[in-house]
């Protein structure tokens, strides 16, 4: 997956003067800061050297992620098309591109983020391309929150892992009734971001929520760890990226886990494949996270006819 063409090029114009080791000293720091989880009570890109080390580094892939977020989420409702978009934490603007990619009619866009160089870069990547009416404000997502207007679909993505755990049940309950109609949520798949979208989501069901994706089912999470639930995106880098993260590997893979709920509900999938399938001669063995809320792996072979030829097509993170 790539970047859209104009926010491909809007990025390379922000970045072409900008020193190389510079950059990559400032994507290094902005790396571990985020691996770490700091929350220092600085934010990770009060600076603008920070942000065009996330545009370089980490955009393609926190764009990638949220992308296949919401095609989950049109996916269980293919009839959904918002036309108002409240971001919460909207760093540089990477929901409201990839919700313009996928529903070119959205209209407007309030977008809160606590950086001022954050705010000042994305308005500055917006200008020639976008259509939606943008409002880019200032605030703290776990104490600005008041004032705002519900919008048809609210988002948070890679924003709960830089708050603290008390603030959360207080931001999702703000953020759901933010909500006129449907709520994402996207974290880092990992573990720990993977307990954080366990907590919004029974926090949600517990609130009246209705789940669209990724979970056939509203039964507790069938997973037990060491095992977590997540998926993947595979992101082409560009000569630049690969320079600043002194990476030889054309392309990397973004681990991502994902919550989407709705007022509305919807009849869900039967299953939805939770790791990368395994092929052999013949075969093919699938890890399902099913509607009854079990989660088994399934083995089709060439004797299950069109059952086996519909899983080889599959791919992780697929619903059945």
């Amino acid at each position: 997956m790539e970047l859209p063409i104009p926010l491909r090029q809007a990025v390379e114009r922000l970045l072409e003067k900008v020193p190389l080791p510079t950059l990559k000293q400032a994507a290094k720091t902005l790396s571990d800061r985020y691996r770490a989880e700091l929350r220092d009570g600085r934010l990770h890109m009060a600076e603008e050297m920070a942000v065009k080390a996330y545009l370089a580094t980490r955009l393609p892939a926190t764009y990638a992620a949220v992308r296949a977020s919401l095609d989950g989420l049109s996916e269980a409702r293919p009839d959904y098309a918002p036309k108002t978009l409240l971001d919460v934490g909207a760093g540089p603007g990477t929901v409201l591109w990839a919700a313009l990619d996928l529903w070119p009619d959205l209209q407007q866009a309030v977008l809160i983020e606590a950086s001022a160089a954050v705010r000042r870069v994305g308005e500055a990547l917006a200008t020639e391309a976008m259509t939606a009416r943008m409002a880019w404000q200032a605030g703290d997502v776990t104490l600005d929150l008041a004032d705002l207007k519900p919008a048809e679909l609210v988002t948070c993505a890679y924003v709960l892992d830089e708050i603290g755990p008390a603030s959360l049940p207080k931001l999702i309950d703000r953020l759901w009734h933010l909500t006129d109609n449907t709520l994402l949520v996207v974290e880092p798949g990992t573990p720990a971001g993977w307990q954080r979208i366990l907590a919004v989501r029974r926090q949600l069901i517990e609130a009246g929520a209705h789940v669209l994706a990724p979970c056939p089912h509203e039964a507790p999470c069938p997973l037990v760890p060491p095992d977590w639930c997540h998926f993947s995106r595979r992101v082409a880098r560009s000569r630049l990226h690969r320079l600043a993260k002194d990476a030889d590997v054309p392309w990397e893979d973004e681990k991502f886990i994902y919550i989407a709920a709705s007022r509305q509900a919807v009849a869900p999938p039967q299953a939805r494949v939770i790791a990368p399938p395994k092929s052999g001669s013949g075969k093919v063995l699938l890890k399902l996270c099913q509607k009854d809320g079990s989660a088994d792996e399934k083995l089709f072979t060439k004797r299950h006819g069109e059952l086996f030829k519909a899983a080889r097509r599959l791919d992780w993170g697929d619903s059945v």
